[in-house]
C-alpha cells in the first residue's frame, strides 16, 4: 500500500488511565494567528456529520465510522485527528478524503507509554485531552486542511466484547459536547446484532434507541439526531443467555463511600419465541369518548382509526367489548364477545358509524366497562380496559374519590388493568392517573399537536400479547432491596422488557426470583446474581434510579398532596443528581437567593435576576400542587411520566422538553424561557456524580453535603494532581471536567486550581 505524505499513526496507552471517559474522533488544529509571544491555541474543527455502523456477531463487533469535518477559517491548517481505541481493538482501516478521493492509509505501529500521554496533556495544557486516553489513542496528523472546506475521514476497527452478569456491553465514544466548534449536523448510530443463541434483553442506558427484532436471533438498534451536541457515549447492553421463557440480567453500582448501599438495574425479557399456547388469552374493553368536543381537530377520526388497529390485532382466544360514551354510555354487545370474524366485522361497522355529539359521562362509561362478566379478571385471563377521553366528568360528578370508589366497586376485586389516554388539555389528570395507578396500569396524554392514532396504536401493539401476569420479584441471600421503580411491576408482554431500578444493602451472591402466572399457571424464573460491595463500572445506574424516584415522588405530591418529607426528598435528589424539577427551580429563586447562599454553594445558577422567569416558575409550582387540568398540568404530567419511566441518562432533559411542549397560550414564551434557562445551567453527570458549573469552577454535588470537610488545594497539572488520580478509580474521569474542580473523596474536599 502506498504511504501517504503527512500521514502517521500513534497509539498512546497510559497504564493507569483505563477508566478515563472517552470522546469521539475529532480534528484539533492550532489557531493560525497566535498573538505576539502567545502559544498556539488548539481548537477542534466543526463536525458536519458523524455516522456509525456497527455489526456484532457473537460478541465480535466491527465498528465503521464516517465523519466529515469543516474548516471555517480562511487559513490552510495542519490538524491532528484523534480517536480513542477500545482495549484490545484492532484498527482495520483508515481512509481520508484527499483531492476528492478516499485514500487508504498505511497503519504504522508506535511506542506506547505513560510518558507520551502525560507529555500530551502537559504540552497542550488542556485537561479535556485526558478524555481520550480510555485505553489508547489513534492519532493521525493531517495536512492540508483547506480553508472553508470539508475533510472526510473513515475508520473501522474490530473488538471482542466482554460479558458480565449475562449481559454483553458495547460502547461507542460519542461525547462531543465540549469539543465540537458547533452543533453536529447529523449524528447516527446503527447496531446490527446477530447471535447463534436467542437474543433476550436489548437495552441502551445512554440513548433512546429504537429496537427491531426480525427474528429470535437478530436485532437492529438505532439512534439518530440532528443539530445536536452529543454529550454521552453510546452504550448498548444485550443478553443471549435464556432463563426459561424470561431472560433475567442484573447490573449493580456501588461506591464504597456510600453508607446507604448500592444501586441495581434488572432487565427481564420474555422469550421472542413463545408458542401460541403460551400467549395469555385476555379480555379487552375499548372505551371511546364520542362527546361533541371530540370533533375538534379530527380527534374522533384519529381515535376511530386507532381503535380499528386494536381490533385487527386481537389474538385468537381473546374476548372484547366496545363502549362508546357521550351523554350516556352505550356498549356494543353488552357482554364479552369472542374475537372471531363475525364479531370483529360487527365491531368495525359500529366504529365506522360513531359520531361526535353530547356530553361526557365518564363514570357511566367506567361502570359499563367494568361490569362483571364470566371469567373476566380471573388469574388466567387478564382484564384490560383501554379508556380514551378528551373531557372531565360532568358538573356534579367531579369528586375524584367518589369516582374511584365506584370504579373499585364495579371491578369487584378482580385483576383489572385500566389504561387511560387523555386527549387534549381539558381533562382530569388526577382521576385518570389514579385509575391507572391503582390498577397497575399506565396513563398517557396526547396533546393537540400529537397524533392520537400513532400513540394508541403503538401502545396497543406492545400490550397485545401478555406473557407473564402479576409479576413479583424476590431477592434471597445476604442482600436486601428497597425503593424499586416501578413500584408495582407491570405485566410482561412479548417483545418488551421490564426495566427495574432499585437500592440494595449487603453484598455477595444472591438469588433473584421473578414469579407470576402464564395462562393461570404459576411460573418462577430464577437467576443467580452478584451484588458487589464496590463497583464503579456502571455509573449511569444511580442517576437513572434517582430520576425514576423523583418522578414517583412528584406524582405522589400531585395525586395525594404535599408533605415536607416529600418536598425535601425531591429537592435533595434533584441537587445531588442534577435533575430539574419545579421544586429545584423554585428553591433556587425563593430559598437560596433569599438566604444569601454563596454562588459556589448553589446547585444550579439562580434565575432570580429575571422577574418574568420567577413568576413563571411560581406558576408551574402551583399548578403541580393544586391543579388537575389545563395545558400546563398536562405538560407537567408528561414530564413526570418521562422521569418515572427513565431508561436513559438524557431523561431529565427529555422531561424538560415534554414540559415545555405542554404549556400553551400566552404563557408559552415564558414557559419556554424557564426551560431554556434551567437547561442552560451547565452540569455534567460523570461516573456516578453530578458536577455543576459556577463561573470557572466545576463543583461535585457531594461537596454540599460535607460542609465541615477538610479542604486540600491541588495545583492543576502538578505532580500532586497526577498522584491524586490514582487514589480513586473514577478520579481521572471526575477531574477531566475542567481545570478548576471541587471533588469530595471520603472526608476530604479536593480543590483543583490553576
Amino acid at each position: 500500500m502506498r504511504r501517504i505524505p503527512h500521514l502517521a499513526l500513534i497509539i498512546c496507552i497510559a497504564a493507569w488511565a483505563a477508566g478515563i471517559a472517552r470522546a469521539d474522533g475529532l480534528i484539533i488544529a492550532p489557531h493560525p494567528h497566535p498573538g505576539p509571544g502567545q502559544p498556539y491555541a488548539f481548537a477542534p474543527l466543526a463536525v458536519k456529520y458523524h455516522h456509525v455502523t456497527v455489526t456484532i456477531t457473537d460478541q465480535v463487533a466491527v465498528t465503521e465510522v464516517d465523519q466529515s469535518f469543516y474548516n471555517p477559517t480562511s487559513a490552510r491548517l495542519e490538524g491532528t485527528y484523534i480517536f480513542p481505541i477500545p482495549a484490545g481493538a484492532q484498527i482495520d482501516r483508515f481512509a481520508m478524503d484527499i483531492d476528492g478521493k478516499m485514500t487508504e492509509a498505511e497503519l504504522l505501529d508506535a511506542a506506547k507509554a505513560r510518558q507520551i500521554y502525560e507529555d500530551i496533556v502537559r504540552r497542550m495544557r488542556d485537561p479535556a485531552l485526558m478524555e481520550y486516553a480510555g485505553q489508547g489513542l489513534f492519532k493521525v496528523r493531517i495536512f492540508p486542511i483547506e480553508p472553508r472546506s470539508e475533510k472526510r475521514v473513515r475508520l473501522s476497527y474490530t473488538q471482542v466484547l466482554r460479558q458480565e452478569s449475562g449481559l454483553v456491553e458495547y460502547v461507542y465514544p460519542l461525547n462531543t459536547e465540549k469539543f465540537s466548534a458547533q452543533p453536529v449536523g447529523s449524528v447516527s448510530v446503527k447496531v446490527a446484532l446477530s447471535s447463534t443463541h436467542d437474543l433476550q434483553s436489548v437495552y441502551s442506558p445512554s440513548h433512546p434507541v429504537e429496537v427491531r427484532r426480525p427474528d429470535a436471533r437478530h436485532a437492529v438498534a438505532g439512534f439518530e439526531t440532528s443539530n445536536a451536541r452529543p454529550d454521552t457515549d453510546f452504550q448498548l447492553f444485550y443478553s443471549t443467555r435464556p432463563d426459561g421463557d424470561v431472560g433475567l440480567s442484573l447490573l449493580a453500582s456501588r461506591n464504597g463511600d456510600d453508607a446507604d448501599g448500592g444501586y441495581f438495574l434488572l432487565l427481564a425479557s420474555p422469550s421472542v419465541r413463545l408458542a401460541g399456547e403460551q400467549i395469555v388469552q385476555k379480555d379487552v374493553v375499548f372505551v371511546l369518548d364520542t362527546s361533541g368536543s371530540m370533533a375538534d381537530g379530527g380527534k374522533l377520526d384519529q381515535a376511530k382509526r386507532a381503535l380499528q388497529f386494536c381490533l385487527q390485532n386481537l389474538n385468537a382466544g381473546d374476548r372484547f367489548e366496545i363502549v362508546r360514551f357521550a351523554t350516556e354510555a352505550e356498549p356494543l354487545f353488552s357482554r364479552l364477545a369472542p374475537a372471531d370474524a363475525d364479531h370483529l366485522a360487527k365491531a368495525a361497522a359500529f366504529v365506522k358509524e360513531l359520531k361526535p355529539i353530547g356530553g361526557t359521562a365518564i363514570e357511566d362509561a367506567l361502570a359499563a366497562a367494568l361490569a362483571p362478566a364470566p371469567g373476566a379478571g380471573s388469574p388466567d385471563r387478564p382484564y384490560v380496559v383501554v379508556f380514551l377521553t378528551d373531557g372531565q366528568p360532568p358538573s356534579g360528578s367531579t369528586d375524584e374519590k367518589q369516582s374511584l370508589d365506584r370504579a373499585r366497586a364495579a371491578a369487584g376485586g378482580r385483576a383489572v388493568r385500566v389504561f387511560c389516554f387523555g386527549i387534549g388539555t381539558d381533562i382530569n389528570t388526577r382521576l385518570l392517573d389514579r385509575l391507572a395507578e391503582e390498577t397497575r396500569a399506565a396513563s398517557q396524554y396526547v396533546l393537540p399537536s400529537e397524533d392520537i392514532e400513532v400513540k394508541v396504536s403503538n401502545f396497543y401493539a406492545k400490550i397485545s400479547m401478555p406473557v407473564l401476569a402479576n409479576p413479583r420479584l424476590e431477592v434471597s441471600g445476604p442482600v436486601k432491596i428497597a425503593k424499586t421503580y416501578p413500584t408495582a411491576l407491570p405485566d410482561l408482554f412479548k417483545g418488551e422488557q421490564l426495566v427495574l431500578f432499585g437500592r440494595y444493602t449487603g453484598s455477595g451472591a444472591a438469588t433473584v426470583k421473578l414469579s407470576g402466572s402464564v395462562n393461570g399457571r404459576p411460573r418462577t424464573f430464577t437467576y443467580a446474581a452478584e451484588f458487589p460491595a464496590r463497583d464503579a463500572a456502571h455509573g449511569f445506574i444511580p442517576r437513572l434510579w434517582a430520576t425514576r424516584r423523583v418522578g414517583f415522588l412528584l406524582d405522589q405530591i400531585r395525586l395525594h398532596g404535599e408533605s415536607a418529607e416529600l418536598r425535601d426528598e425531591v429537592t435533595r435528589l434533584a441537587r445531588l443528581y442534577g435533575i430539574v424539577t419545579p421544586y429545584t427551580a423554585y428553591l433556587i429563586v425563593e430559598d437560596e437567593s433569599r438566604r444569601n447562599v454563596p454562588v459556589t454553594s448553589r446547585t444550579l445558577q439562580a434565575i432570580d435576576g429575571d422577574e418574568k422567569l420567577v413568576t413563571e416558575t411560581r406558576r408551574r409550582y402551583k399548578e403541580m400542587k393544586d391543579e388537575s387540568s389545563g395545558a400546563g398540568v398536562v405538560g407537567g404530567v408528561q414530564s413526570n411520566s418521562t422521569l418515572k419511566q427513565a431508561e436513559v441518562v438524557s431523561a431529565p432533559a427529555e422531561a424538560n422538553v415534554h414540559a415545555r411542549k405542554g404549556y400553551a397560550g400566552a404563557a408559552a414564551p415564558e414557559s419556554a424561557r424557564v426551560d431554556q434557562a434551567i437547561s442552560a445551567q451547565a452540569n455534567r453527570f460523570i461516573a456516578g456524580r453530578n458536577f455543576f458549573q459556577n463561573g470557572s469552577q466545576w463543583i461535585d454535588a457531594n461537596v454540599q453535603a460535607k460542609p465541615g470537610a477538610r479542604r486540600v488545594q491541588v495545583k492543576f497539572n502538578s505532580a500532586e494532581y497526577f498522584d491524586l488520580m490514582g487514589k480513586h478509580p473514577s478520579m481521572p474521569q471526575w477531574l477531566s471536567v475542567g481545570r478548576n474542580v471541587q471533588v469530595a473523596l471520603g472526608d476530604t474536599v479536593y480543590e483543583i486550581v490553576e
